[in-house]
Parts: C-alpha cells; structure tokens; sequence
C-alpha cells in the first residue's frame, strides 16, 4: 500500500494505451457549406448502412475536418447534420482489413429553407434536478424562492440541514460543505456564510449545486461535499439585455428589496453586472433551560432571548470579457458585500432553587455590525487548435485573485440583578466588546486540459494561495449603581490581537478515458499547508506544516439507453475555520461564553459511494464516509456556577452512512413532483474529559416539490420538508420541516411576471435540542422569523437570447469559507 500512488499514476497513464481493443479501421473526410467553406462543429454520425444503427460520432473542426476512429468491420454511411441545415447522408462503403483507411468525398450541407410559423415551447426546468453526482435547484424560476433570501433557499435543499442554533451546515448528515460562490470561495467561517446567505437576495441566485462527489481539479476542502450558488446571468439577442425586479414582504416586520441585471456585448467586448439592495427586519429566539445537579440545592436556570435584528445590505457583481478571437478571452471580475446590521437584543436568566424562584438577571445587548467583502478575478483563458482526433481541442485557464473582507462588531452589554420579588439589587455591571477583524486572500491557480482523442482527456493544475488574518479585540467593563458615573476599565484578560497566517501550495493531475459503456476518471490531488497561528497578547505562536495526498476515483457504467451505475472514492481534508483558531473570548449572555482553540488540527474523510440512475432521472446512491479528528463545538460547564464554555475540539472519529433516493412523478398533465429521501446513520466515538462519547442515531431527511400548470400563464409550486431527529457532537436534535407555497402570473407575453409565495406555513422550522453529558443537563431552542409572505415583480427587457458573462468559477475555492 506504500506504493499506491505510484500504481494510480501508472493506470492513469496506461489508460489511453489499455482500455480499448485495437482499432480495425478509420474514416475521414471533409464537411462544407454551399458556397465551398469550412464547416465547424458539424455532427457526423457513423451508421450501418443497412438499418441506419448508430456506431459511432464526430463533430468537424475549424477546417471542417473530422475522424471517426476504431471503426469495425462492416458496411457504413455517414451522416452530417447541422442545426439550420439540412441533413446529408453518404455513400455507402466498407471497411475491413484491406480497406483499414477510408476518406470520404466532401460532404455538402444546404441550408434549411423551411420556415416556421410558430414553436411553442411548455418545457420547463424542475426546482430539483437530480443527477448520480450532484442535485441541481433551478431557483431562477422557482416560485417559493422569490423574494427571499440564498438561506431559505439552501434550507429547502435535497439532505441540507442548516443548524442555526450550532451555525453549521450539513449534507447528508455530514458536517464540513464547502460553499462557493460562482465557484469562489466566500472567505467566511461557517457562521459569517449563514450571516452571508442570510443577506443574498435570491433573485440574484440562478442554481445552487450540491456536489457529492468533486473531482480533483477542486480543492480537496469539504469533507461533506460542496455547495456552489451560481447568481444569475441574462440572455438576449441585442447588444443589450436585462431585468429588473422589486419585492416586499411581511412576516412580523417588514422587508424590501429591489435588484438590477445588466448585460452588453458590443462587438468582441462582453459587460455584464448586477446589483441588488435589501432591507431586512426579522426577529430571532432562543430559549435555554439548565439544570445543576451538583450544587446544593439543586439549581435550574431558565434563559430566553429575543433579538429583533434590523440589516441593510448591498450585494454588486460587475465584470467584462474581450475576446481576442474565438479561442482567447481575457476577463475581470469584481463583486462584494456590503451589510449594515443593527439589534437591540434582551435576555432574561431566571434561578430557581429547589423549583422555588430566588433570582433573576436580565441583560440588553446594543449590537452593531459592518461587514463589507471585496473580490476581483482576473481569469485568461486559450483553447488550442482541435486534436484533430474528434475531440475538442487542449485549453488553458489561468486565474489569479484577491479578495479582502472586514468584519466589525460592536456590542454593548447592560447586566441587571434582581431578587425573588423582582426588586432590582446591587450595581448594573456593563461591558462593550468592540472587534475589527480584516483578512485578504491572494491566490493564483493554472490549468491545463489536452484532450488525446474523443476517449481519453488529462488534466493538470497548480495553485498557491496566501492568507493572512488580523482580528484585534477591546473588552471594556465596569460597574456602577443606577446614575452613578464610572469610567470604563480595559479588561486585560479578554482583550486580545489574533494574527493568522496560511500558505496552501496545490498540485493535482486528473485523467478521464471512455469506452464502449464506460467512463473511468481517477485523480490525484497533493497540498502542502503552512499555518502561524500568533496570539500578539499572549505572545503565543502555534505553526504548523504538512503534505497530504487526496485520490479521487470515479466508475460509471452505462447499460443500455436507460441504467447507469457509478462507484466513486475520494479522500478530502477539512482545515479548522480561522475563528475557531482563534483564543480570545466571546461574551453571549451572563452562563454563556466562546472560546478559540489554537491547537485544533484538521480533520480528514475517507469517502465511498456507489450510484444507479434509471432514464437519467430516478436515482439511488449508497454512501459510507468516515471522518478521524473531526473538528466540532462543545460545551464545558463549571458546575458551581452554571457558566457553560462554547469551545472546539478534535473528536477521535465519526463514521456516517447514508442511502439516497430521488424520482420524479407526474400525476396529470398539469401537476409533476419529485421526491427525494436521504436516510442517513451518524455515529461519534471518543473521549472528553475521561468521559466515552458514543453517539448513534438514525436518521432522515425527506424533500416533496411539486409544479402546477394551469394555463393562461398561472403556474404554482409547493415544497415541504422533514428532517427527523439527528445527532451533533454532544447535542441531540429534535425533529423539524416546512412547507411553502406559491403561485406566480406571466405578464405581457412573457416580458413579466408576478409572483407570491408564502414560505414556512406551519411555522415549523425551529431547531430543539437538548445534551446530557457528564454534568451537563440543558434543553434548548433556537429559531428565527421564518413565516413570510412575499409579492415580486420582475420586468425583462431586451431580447433574451444573449448569454450573459461573468458566470464563472475562480481560484479561490475554499479560503473564503473560513475567514472571520
């Protein structure tokens, strides 16, 4: 096993030599127009002349050329066709071991002379699309989706749970996604990307993928997979196109939110942007009950929460393409955040003593919060002249880009005291924690694709990324009876300047062969990872440095036009989130507090799946992942007083395994649905405090879409889902789900459309959990306003057939995710 790197590079490499049986013939020839021209990507298809049974295809290059090779014994024809043209057939010939080489006549293709009066086109793209390695939700279209936010979006997702309460997002049972944005990484930690998907207007949000199973031209970050959130593009036939929308909603506040996309093509330029602004004012909850056996007598301290949170945010995208010629383009991107946030938050502890009441505090947190995120993107891209083989031609991609992200809270805590009679006792004690935490990213990444032949492709890449991070924290407390003045006092023990240095140095070689019924891609990814991890006031530093190698296998097998099975093998790495690194402390409420650690080491997974699909539409995946040091919060608690310590922490292992079915189904001409179920086994096994931890739980996560088409431009969609009871690190989780409704109305030939959606009921997606570990016994709650109906209008104005730029994947593809 020492040696198996060796034996994957030698099957990669061997495969263009071993995978197929020697050809026995080829056939060439020539493909033109009328006039006697060229012509490219013209379809050829190889047929028996006798039935006209496919054998094989080509498409012709930029001489009009084209090869069908491997080609067995028998008699043939081939047949040229072209969107526009008319189809041509030639004359029929042999092959066999005396006429191993054929050249065609040229092949002439007229164009189509008929005209059509009228094409109607009812397809449509579900809200689920489901493919054996990733799911696709088509949001552009989507009813339920308008209006709100990337969040509400995701939470609908196919296996997605989003845990507001421990701020995680996981797949499939599976912690650890990561989540791009157009392929870029968000430079977040987990919570900054819930913070920054909760302030996305999703009318700014085309697709969002959920990838199981990344090859390994992706970072080898994500242990559960990616999530990648592709914002919009228009399409128009003129030299410019766009489409302007405008909503409001109501839930127990009320939000706003307008949005412009703009796109030109002048000549070989391409512009392309977007911007979109959203006032937002919800309200969040959360509720704690803690019961302290080991003191005397027993305790039980009864928290809540409530935040109505006020945020403003700007979201723009901007860039521009020039083609140099049909195989070159150079071009630029730039997009940010913007998020102005404001909550007047209060929280009531409330003790009692052998179920009799005693005390109370009650706490008024001011909070302000700025985040603003920079990026631009400098990409090149060249394709070479075509194999020649049949293929497409050999590419190269080349991105370089940074990216620079600022964070600042600024919170301000008034804590009062009270007695069993809610008489007000003893000084107001306060403490104004102000934090400004800015981080960049540079990165720059080559790839290169050459295609051998129609069969066989390779891959190779490089990528070097360099991030630094600064987060400078000032706690000030003091004390002071009702009127009394009193100067704030610097607290030295909370007050802390964290500098974070990483290099990630990154090189992968992927090839990809097919055959008669098979296609086999296997990869091979090595990072090499240097960390600084400096605490400037405890003059501190943990560095750390090492090289992994992460393979990637995938096998599919098609069977016939209507069965396909893949079998896949990935190893992935998950680095700990920049915060969690990060020792100072973070004050929530009078029993609750965070803390960094700056020893915790990243966390591998080993991953399996094995797939079938049936018509490309109903799927059935089994999966098996498991995870050694896997990185997860918990909870300490000093039981004298009932404070509870929030910190991280490597885990020794956790095992997952998961079966997924996903199949659409269409009741009548006017209602189609797709149902998905993931039913998934999680399972932790270590050790904290001299305390075994051996969590097991089954679970499940079910998804319901359905479409209705009513005519006369009136369509309606609903979506419900459950996610049954599950196991986090020390939590167990209750059951929750939803259901959405909406409806929305074509307007002026199609130019607009209205819509309404009324989202989460039921009021049902609310997160309860509760931990009994060691001497920890608390139940809790955590959910936020969810319940809201919405009106938007969108206009389109231009013709829609251009396709817009700026759609594109950048180097960065796991930083961003972690930054804060």
């Amino acid at each position: 096993m020492k040696n198996w790197p060796l034996t994957l590079a030698f099957l990669l490499f061997s495969l263009p030599l071993t995978a197929a049986s020697p050809p026995v013939g080829t056939v060439s020839g020539l493909v033109k127009d009328s006039a006697g021209k060229p012509l490219e990507l013209v379809t050829l298809l190889l047929v028996k002349a006798g039935d006209s049974t496919l054998v094989k295809g080509a498409v012709s290059d930029a001489q009009g050329q084209y090869t069908v090779e491997s080609v067995p014994s028998g008699e043939y024809r081939v047949a040229a066709s072209m969107m526009g043209h008319q189809k041509v057939y030639s004359e029929p010939f042999t092959i066999d071991s005396q006429h191993n080489k054929y050249q065609l006549a040229p092949l002439v293709v007229q164009e189509e002379t008929r005209q059509l009066d009228k094409v109607t086109v009812k397809a449509q793209k579900p809200f689920i699309e489901q493919h054996l390695d990733k799911t696709v939700l088509n949001v552009e279209n989507s009813i339920v989706a308008s209006g709100g936010t990337a969040l509400e979006i995701l939470e609908k997702a196919p296996g997605v749970v989003v845990n507001l309460q421990s701020g995680q997002i996981s797949l499939k049972g599976r912690d650890n996604v990561l989540v791009m944005l157009d392929g870029k990484p968000t430079y977040l930690s987990t919570a900054e990307v819930l913070e920054l998907l909760r302030n996305t207007p999703s009318n700014t949000v085309e697709t969002i993928e959920l990838i199981t199973n990344p090859s390994a031209r992706y970072d080898a970050a994500g242990t559960a997979g990616i999530i990648n959130i592709r914002l919009k593009r228009n399409k128009s036939g003129r030299p410019l196109n766009g489409n302007l929308t405008v909503g409001t909603g109501y839930g127990r506040f009320a939000k706003y939110n307008a949005a412009l996309t703009l796109n030109a093509r002048p000549g070989k330029w391409s512009f392309f942007g977007n911007y979109a602004i959203d006032q937002r004012h919800y309200w969040s909850m959360a509720k704690i009950d803690r019961r302290l056996q080991t003191t005397t007598p027993p305790t039980l301290i009864q928290q809540e929460n409530y935040r109505p949170i006020q945020n403003t945010s700007h979201t723009y995208r901007f860039g521009a393409d020039y083609a140099f010629s049909k195989r070159t383009t150079l071009g630029l991107l730039v997009n940010g955040t913007k998020v102005n946030g404001a909550s007047q938050g209060g929280a009531t502890s409330t003790l009692y003593q052998s179920d009799v009441l005693t005390s109370a505090q009650r706490t008024q947190n001011d909070n302000q919060r700025d985040i603003s995120r920079l990026a631009a993107n400098v990409n090149f891209r060249h394709q070479f002249d075509t194999t020649r083989r049949g293929g497409k031609g050999r590419e190269l991609l080349v991105d370089v880009d940074y990216s620079d992200a600022s964070f600042h809270p600024d919170e301000l805590f008034e804590t009062r005291y009270f007695n069993a009679r809610q008489v007000e006792t003893g000084p107001r004690s306060s403490q104004h924690l102000d934090m400004v935490s800015d981080a960049s990213i540079r990165a720059g990444k080559v790839d290169y694709i050459h295609p051998f032949d129609r069969q066989t492709t390779l891959e190779a890449g490089w990528k070097s990324s360099y991030v630094t991070l600064n987060n400078d924290l000032r706690v000030e407390t003091k004390s002071a009876e009702v009127g009394q003045t009193v100067p704030w006092q610097l607290d030295t023990g909370r007050t802390n300047q964290f500098e974070y240095r990483e290099i990630i140095h990154a090189g992968y070689l992927s090839g990809r062969r097919t055959w008669t019924g098979w296609t086999l891609q296997v990869g091979l990814r090595l990072e090499y990872t240097q960390t600084d991890a400096h605490s400037v006031t405890a003059n501190s530093t943990v560095s750390r440095s090492y090289l992994n190698l992460f393979p990637n296998v995938t096998l599919t097998r098609k069977v016939g036009e209507n069965h396909q099975f893949q079998y896949a093998f990935s190893r992935r790495i998950d680095r700990p989130n920049y915060q969690y690194l990060n020792p100072f402390i973070r004050v929530f409420d009078p029993y609750t507090y965070q803390q960094g650690n700056p020893y915790l080491k990243p966390q591998y997974t080993d991953a399996f799946q094995i797939g079938y699909s049936y018509k490309e539409e109903t799927t059935v995946s089994l999966g098996y992942n498991r995870t050694r040091d896997v990185v997860v919060d918990i909870n300490e608690q000093n039981d004298q007083t009932g404070v509870t310590r929030i910190t991280f922490t490597n885990l020794a292992r956790q095992s997952n395994i998961s079966l997924t079915l996903s199949t659409p189904l269409r009741f009548s001409r006017w209602w189609s649905s797709r149902h998905s179920a993931s039913i998934f086994r999680d399972a932790y096994r270590a050790e904290l405090g001299g305390t075994p931890l051996h969590y097991r739980q089954l679970s499940a996560n079910l998804n319901s879409s359905h479409t209705f088409v009513f005519g006369h431009g009136l369509t309606a969609e609903l979506t419900a889902s459950y996610n049954s009871p599950y196991v986090y690190s020390q939590n167990r989780m209750k059951a929750f789900g939803q259901v959405s409704i909406g409806v929305q109305k074509s307007l002026w030939q199609k130019k607009a459309v209205l819509r309404f959606n009324w989202n989460d009921l039921l009021q049902t997606q609310r997160f309860y959990g509760k931990v009994r570990f060691q001497n920890m016994d608390f139940r809790f709650g955590t959910y936020t306003e969810t319940r809201v109906a919405r009106l938007t209008f969108t206009y389109n104005f231009g013709n829609q057939k251009l396709k817009g730029g700026g759609n594109r994947r950048t180097v960065s593809e796991d930083e961003q995710r972690r930054m804060n």
